[in-house]
């Protein structure tokens, strides 16, 4: 009897006594890493984008708000969720189509997006946004911005011209928002910046962009960190606004072709190796389990606080310490472990309050559903074509799995500017 029992147990182990189904799972093919990633972003974008595109995203989206959520407007959360998802995946819809079954996903999600952008400021519409209601639009308002910047020809480029001016005049009745004295500035230049090289340089407002520039400059705490404001805070702020929204204003006003007294690409050459600097520190932040510390506010927003090493990836400036399989195999177990086994969706679609599932009591007092898109933000390299190294490199090892493996790994070091900037007059 006991000969019997050490055989069934040896079967189980093995996977021989499964159900057939079990089975079939246990011997099926693990998802590409690029397949997954796809996955991911369809799972995320499909509920908000086909809604909007029939003018239905505020009729049906499941939306939740933070337990201490402030008395703003409440449909704020229907530009939150539009502008932060469209920023995070725009790199990707802006692939040319191909006979690829992902193709097809990405050319229903770029009609559904051009749709939702004409709705979006379309009075009649019933998913017009609610342009200015709070201070709270001159954000999301900048995440429209940016999705436009990563997908300039495939996003803006195609809208009809009444659209594009509404855009335009939307954009410019934000100035009358007073910014706080903190990351909010990169969301007024942001949006001048992108005026100024999709309407001309007589139409944006070049104090809000130089402002911007000057203080975030003074807010540089070294080795790739920024203060949110004059007080540095140990978050992923840093991630969520400044390495990206710095870095693109001013390759806006280079592409503007803007004569002011900056020397713009100085500056962006000079930011770019801090992001690449910060890019560095995120790698390592994460562990041999796929896991990275939990800090600071806005904690819900997820894999946004990997954006700068995302966004590098993308637009293939990773620092050499960083190898493109490297960087895909981190943020690949980072995705499993944050999306595979928690409750990161409503019942109708739509991602819950939370960082690794439903945590309700995480979110700070402007925390709603919407801002949660922000997290998209991690899915820029889908912006690579899949025969691109990041996909098609083998899988290596991140910086902590050789740490904690007992592998040679890099020592890391303090990375100092050595680009100086003077005013041209």
């Amino acid at each position: 009897m006991k000969k019997l029992f050490l055989c069934i147990l040896l079967l189980l182990a093995c996977g021989l006594c499964l159900p057939a189904d079990a089975a079939k799972k246990k011997q099926a093919k693990p998802m590409a890493d690029r397949e997954y990633w796809c996955q991911e972003a369809w799972r995320m974008a499909q509920p908000v984008l086909e809604n909007m595109a029939r003018g239905q995203l505020q009729k049906n989206m499941k939306t939740e708000f933070s337990p201490s959520f402030d008395n703003r407007n409440r449909k704020v959360v229907y530009m939150e969720t539009f502008g932060r998802l469209m920023a995070g995946i725009a790199p990707w819809l802006a692939l040319p189509d191909d006979q690829t079954a992902e193709s097809q996903q990405r050319q229903q999600l770029r009609q559904w997006a051009l749709a939702s952008y004409r709705n979006s400021v379309d009075p009649h519409s019933p998913d017009y946004l609610c342009w200015g209601v709070s201070g709270q639009n001159l954000v999301d308002a900048a995440y429209i911005a940016e999705s436009f910047v990563r997908a300039y020809d495939q996003l803006w480029m195609p809208l009809d011209s009444l659209t594009k001016q509404r855009y335009i005049e939307e954009f410019k009745k934000l100035r009358r928002i007073e910014p706080p004295y903190t990351n909010w500035f990169l969301f007024s230049s942001i949006i001048e910046s992108f005026i100024a090289k999709a309407a001309g340089l007589k139409e944006y407002d070049d104090y809000r962009v130089m402002t911007t520039i000057r203080k975030v400059e003074e807010w540089y705490v070294g080795d790739g960190w920024y203060a949110d404001g004059p007080v540095f805070a140990f978050d992923y702020y840093s991630s969520y606004v400044f390495h990206a929204m710095y870095l693109e204003t001013l390759q806006n006003m280079i592409d503007a072709k803007a004569s002011t007294r900056l020397e713009y690409k100085k500056y962006y050459d000079r930011a770019l190796k801090r992001a690449q600097k910060f890019s560095i520190i995120l790698e390592r932040f994460i562990s041999p389990e796929g896991t990275f510390p939990v800090i600071g506010r806005s904690t819900p927003y997820r894999m946004a606080a990997m954006q700068p090493l995302a966004m590098l990836a993308w637009q293939q400036k990773l620092p050499k310490e960083l190898p493109n399989g490297q960087v895909r195999a981190a943020l690949t177990q980072v995705m499993h472990r944050m999306y595979d086994q928690q409750q990161n969706y409503n019942d109708a679609g739509f991602l819950t309050i939370g960082f690794c599932g439903h945590q309700p009591e995480t979110a700070d007092w402007y925390t709603n559903n919407g801002s949660l898109y922000m997290t998209s933000l991690s899915l820029m390299p889908l912006g690579l074509p899949a025969d691109h190294p990041f996909w098609t490199d083998p899988a290596q090892p991140w910086t902590q799995v050789k740490a904690w493996g007992g592998q040679p790994f890099p020592k890391d070091h303090r990375w100092a500017d050595d680009i100086t900037t003077k005013d041209r007059w």
